[in-house]
This record gives structure tokens, C-alpha cells and sequence, in this order.
């Protein structure tokens, strides 16, 4: 029995079943909480535009719970390891298992197989679902939840630089020199970077060079002056390849888009660590319910009667929450370039599971 890793193939199904339930179980009532919570925060500015109602509300959700499941399954693994181990432990079955011959690591071996299994979903679910999904619901949220322009290639919050002067747009639709650019506005600026000029528009198309704005709005400082143009153009020296690589969103792209997108920023001479960080994060992310089992394994052993169950399933949440805790920071010290790429997201995920196989180890074996 020691020299297999998995237990008997009826004892691996049984362990496997607790294991998955729970994690469905957590995992909706996880979702479903989080999602009222930020329905009532949202639903106001939805709204809040004239002609949405009861289906606009629906289409919100549609968008946002895959982002609740994608961010909580990590979440919902760790807390389903705890009850399932515990569980077991306060009904003596945890220790008819090692009484008839297995180790704490075969125990745990059906938990880290279903793991893995869900690891394995949650890559395709993210890359197939949350990053489309992420990428509707902010072109849908910079129109103020208004109706969106008809293209696959929506892209949000547009920051460009024009010298020294400086030019944003809520959306970008469209490709090559066919882009364009809605709720734009330009800010011309002095050699002391203040602003002297700004001009305000619905729409801009490029025009070979600069961006044409239709019906614009000037507003000069010094005078304080408005006034209604038919048309002007600015920005001359903004191509459209350079409004393209002005806003890449890894959140809301899929490995593959990302991996071009950073091949064409560094080509650009853009930096680019802290899309790097996040591509690898695409991998390590959903592998983190790997270590869950792992992690909160402390909790299934040692003896129910003891009166440390408690303490026990206290500390093996704790490593798993400190794991989430360090993830995120060493993501945000990638993003700023403190640590590279392949570090902050994968240095938490090496480190943990040398913690939870320490712990392990130390305590059962």
C-alpha cells in the first residue's frame, strides 16, 4: 500500500466526490453572495441610463459572474479542503485510513488529483470566458452602461501622448486606419506643461496624419472662451499603431493575444515587464488550487479528541489566505518592476508548496 500513491480505486472515487461537492457548494454560495452585494453597488449607475432595466441588470451578471468564479475557485478549493478534511478527522476516518496502511500523502493524493483536474478548467474557463467577458463588461462600463459601438475589438480608456500634449478617449472601435476614437478629448499644453487648450469631442477618425474631431468643443484657458468648430485636427504625430499599443489589457486578453501584444510592444521599444508578470500569471493563477489541498491539509490530522481541530483548520486557512496575501503582492511589485516576470508569479506558488510539504512532513510523516 506505501508503494502506491493513490489508494484504492472505490476510497479514491469516495475522496474525490467529498472533495468536488464542496467546492461546487462553496464556490456558489461564494458567487452568489458577492454578486448581490456588488449588484446593489452597480445597479444604480445601471439604471441610471434611460431605457435599461430588468434584462440590462441580467446582462451585468452574465458578465461579472465569471470574473467572481475565476478570482473565488482558489478561494472555494482551500475552504472545501478544510470542511472535507475536517470532516473526516471528526469522523475517525482520516484515522481508519492510516490504520490500514496509508500515508498522509496518499490521503491527500485523490484531493490533489481533483485539483488539478479543476486547475486544468479554470485555465480553459479564464482564457475562453473571463477574459471576453472582462473585455464587454469595461467597453459596456465606459459608455456609462449605454449602448455599445458594434465591434469585437472594443477597447476602454484610451491614454495617449502627443509630445506634450495629451489626448484620451473613452472607447476605441475598429482597426488600422479605419480606427475610431468616441469621447475624446485633447489637452494642448505650453513648454511648462500647463494646460492652455482643450478640446472636447463625441468622435475621431484618423486623418493622415492627426485624428479629425467632428463638432468639437475648444475651450481656450487664458481667455476662458468656448467655442463650436465644425472640425479640427490634433495629435499629428499619433499613428493608429500607436493607439493600438497605447491600451493592452491583459485581463482582457487570451494567452495567445497577450503573447503578440507583448511581442509588439517590445519591438516598440515599450516596457513590458509587468504584461510579462501577468502572462505567466494566466498559468500559475489557476494552478494555485494545486496547493490548496496542500495548504490547508494541517487540518485533517492529528487526533479529533485532542481539542485542536480548530486550531488546526484556523491554521491551515491561515496558510492558504497568506498565500493569496503574498501572490497579489508579488504580482504589484512585478507591475512596478521590482522582481521579474517569472518571479512574482511563480515565486509564491514554489514557496508555498515548500511550506505546506514542509508542514506536512514535519507533522504527519
Amino acid at each position: 500500500m506505501q508503494l502506491e500513491f493513490f489508494p484504492s480505486r472505490t476510497l479514491t472515487l469516495y475522496l474525490a466526490r467529498l472533495f468536488v461537492t464542496r467546492i461546487a457548494a462553496m464556490l456558489v454560495m461564494l458567487v452568489l453572495v458577492l454578486q448581490v452585494l456588488d449588484l446593489l453597488g452597480e445597479s444604480g449607475d445601471i439604471l441610471a441610463y434611460p431605457s435599461n432595466g430588468e434584462s440590462q441588470l441580467l446582462y451585468y451578471v452574465s458578465l461579472r459572474v465569471p470574473q467572481l468564479i475565476a478570482r473565488f475557485l482558489p478561494y472555494s478549493v482551500l475552504l472545501a479542503t478544510i470542511i472535507t478534511l475536517a470532516t473526516l478527522n471528526q469522523n475517525s476516518e482520516v484515522i481508519s485510513m492510516k490504520a490500514a496502511g496509508l500515508s498522509a500523502h496518499q490521503v491527500l493524493a485523490p484531493l490533489l488529483m481533483s485539483a488539478t483536474v479543476i486547475a486544468g478548467i479554470s485555465f480553459v474557463f479564464n482564457e475562453r470566458v473571463v477574459t471576453r467577458a472582462t473585455a464587454t463588461l469595461d467597453a459596456w462600463s465606459s459608455v456609462e452602461y449605454g449602448p455599445v459601438p458594434e465591434d469585437s475589438g472594443v477597447r476602454s480608456n484610451i491614454y495617449l501622448a502627443d509630445g506634450k500634449n495629451l489626448m484620451t478617449a473613452r472607447t476605441m472601435t475598429g482597426e488600422g486606419a479605419g480606427l475610431i476614437l468616441n469621447g475624446v478629448t485633447f489637452y494642448a499644453r505650453d513648454e511648462n506643461d500647463m494646460i492652455v487648450q482643450q478640446v472636447r469631442a463625441d468622435r475621431a477618425t484618423y486623418a493622415n496624419p492627426g485624428w479629425k474631431m467632428t463638432n468639437a468643443t475648444v475651450f481656450e484657458v487664458a481667455t476662458t472662451t468656448t467655442t463650436q468648430v465644425p472640425a479640427v485636427v490634433v495629435a499629428k504625430d499619433v499613428t493608429p499603431g500607436k493607439v493600438t499599443l497605447s491600451k493592452v489589457d491583459a485581463n482582457s486578453q487570451d494567452i495567445f493575444t497577450l503573447s503578440t501584444s507583448i511581442e509588439a510592444l517590445r519591438v516598440a521599444g515599450r516596457r513590458t515587464s509587468s504584461l510579462e508578470a501577468a502572462w505567466w500569471h494566466k498559468i500559475s493563477g489557476p494552478m494555485s488550487s494545486i496547493l490548496m489541498p496542500l495548504l490547508g491539509a494541517v487540518a485533517g490530522f492529528g487526533l479529533a479528541r485532542s481539542g485542536q481541530l480548530l486550531i488546526r483548520s484556523i491554521a491551515g486557512m491561515a496558510l492558504g489566505f497568506a498565500y493569496f496575501v503574498l501572490d497579489n503582492a508579488a504580482l504589484a511589485m512585478g507591475n512596478f518592476g521590482g522582481y521579474p516576470p517569472l518571479v512574482a508569479a511563480w515565486a509564491p506558488f514554489v514557496l508555498f508548496a515548500l511550506i505546506g510539504e514542509a508542514v506536512l512532513v514535519r507533522t504527519e510523516e
